[in-house]
């Protein structure tokens, strides 16, 4: 039986949770974004955990559901093997093997939904799995005499 929690998340600090829609905390230096805390106090806890020398709590609002949980705010590039954009993919040995999925996404569906952590190798996993239904899709697309892959084409 499957179980959707009752809030957005818990406090890094104390674990209390953080309903929808509530007041939370961030701390202002750029590599805690992530940690969230349900007051002030918390964060100063985190702050002087972490020795931050200038960092202050920023003041946000969770998401009211779990549908509405914001677009992350950062883009993670892959190597992709020194090809240039211009470069022949035509045979399948160049094409590089970049992760098609967004993992801070997907990792935060599976926790809010499933409270379960997700290993990094899932992504290279899936983006394999979307290969093979974007190929697929493909092939469906040119049968119908198209060059426009449409939601249609995935069965």
């Amino acid at each position: 039986m499957e179980q959707i929690n009752n809030y957005w998340k818990k406090c890094s600090v104390c674990k209390n949770e953080i309903g929808f829609g509530k007041i939370y905390h961030v701390c202002s230096v750029s590599g805690c974004k992530k940690s969230v805390f349900c007051s002030v106090k918390c964060h100063d806890v985190h702050s002087s955990v972490m020795n931050h020398k200038s960092a202050w709590a920023e003041e946000e609002t969770a998401p009211s559901t779990l549908g509405d949980v914001e677009a992350p705010r950062r883009i993670l590039v892959t190597n992709t093997g020194g090809h240039s954009q211009g470069s022949s993919f035509k045979d399948n040995k160049n094409i590089p093997k970049d992760i098609l999925v967004v993992a801070s996404k997907l990792k935060n569906y599976i926790k809010l939904k499933h409270d379960m952590n997700t290993s990094a190798s899932v992504m290279d996993r899936l983006s394999d799995i979307m290969r093979i239904l974007c190929d697929e899709a493909v092939d469906a697309a040119k049968n119908d005499g198209r060059k426009t892959i449409m939601d249609r084409d995935f069965r």
